[in-house]
């Protein structure tokens, strides 16, 4: 379990918005697009959630991530810890994660194993605010808009009393649910969305505390080709037709995950 960061100077105050970009997984056509937002563009944070470069363009997606300066805040997600870690025989499960992980340097994979698990910000409106990938206790459990309210106490449970407000990533599902008196969002994926085309993201913040979820459409079909002509990697082509065109709906996705929080073994299920 890793506790949330509590120290003075994880928490600073933020008037303009707060941007929350999830999921990128290395496409950098949905990133480019979202980043050309002008909601993003105005923002005074660019909160990235993790799982930032596990897929075909993952050096170009680092050196446009870098670009943003100190306007970005960083947070590992599983799939950057297991690309930090990857050494010969020890290499990520995913094949486009492992690919991935062989495209960077030595310096750049220190980088990754170096982001925290979370942050914490004060952004107008909401008080104090935490940015986790999956939830804030672990970088790949499972919770979900339909979880069962007891699986929310449990993922929530370590959560100081001040915040109020939870954004985590990981399923590339987009919600808002408030539960056990905590706001929780999940601005979905950028780069491997479920359910539409398109790059899901979120923008907290102005309107006195709105929490927005946000879509940004581009030309998926030249993504694809820009993938396939520019990415190093065999299986790009067929990577980008799957992911960048969404072709596995919300629906599908929650089948999959689903059993992953525990539902199937709660009192009262088969199972």
């Amino acid at each position: 379990m890793t506790a949330p960061d509590s120290a003075p100077n994880s928490v600073r105050p933020h008037g303009a918005g707060v941007a929350v970009l999830s999921d990128i997984h290395a496409v950098l056509p949905a990133l480019e697009a979202v980043l050309a937002e002008p909601d993003v563009r105005a923002a005074d944070r660019i909160v990235l959630t993790g799982d930032l470069l596990a897929g075909p363009l993952p050096r170009q997606t680092l050196a446009r991530l870098r670009a943003l300066g100190d306007r970005a805040v960083w947070i590992s997600g599983n799939a950057d810890r297991e690309m930090a870690a990857a050494r010969p025989g020890n290499e990520p499960a995913d094949p486009m994660d492992a690919w991935a992980a062989g495209q960077l340097g030595p310096d750049e994979l220190e980088f990754l194993g170096s982001l925290p698990a979370t942050v914490t910000l004060k952004v107008a409106g909401l008080g104090p605010v935490l940015f986790c990938h999956a939830t804030p206790r672990n970088d790949t459990e499972v919770a979900l808009v339909d979880s069962r309210p007891e699986r929310w106490a449990e993922v929530l449970a370590g959560v100081p009393d001040a915040v109020r407000t939870v954004v985590c990533g990981h399923t590339h599902m987009p919600f808002v649910r408030f539960t056990h008196g905590r706001l929780v969002v999940n601005p979905g994926s950028v780069g491997m969305p479920y359910g539409r085309p398109g790059a899901h993201w979120a923008l907290l913040g102005p309107g006195g505390g709105a929490v927005t979820l946000r879509h940004t459409a581009f030309d998926h079909d030249a993504a694809c080709a820009r993938i396939a002509r520019e990415s190093d990697s065999p299986s790009a082509a067929a990577w980008a037709d799957t992911y960048v065109r969404a072709r596995y709906s919300a629906e599908e996705a929650l089948a999959a995950f689903g059993p992953g929080d525990g539902r199937n073994t709660a009192p009262g299920t088969d199972g």
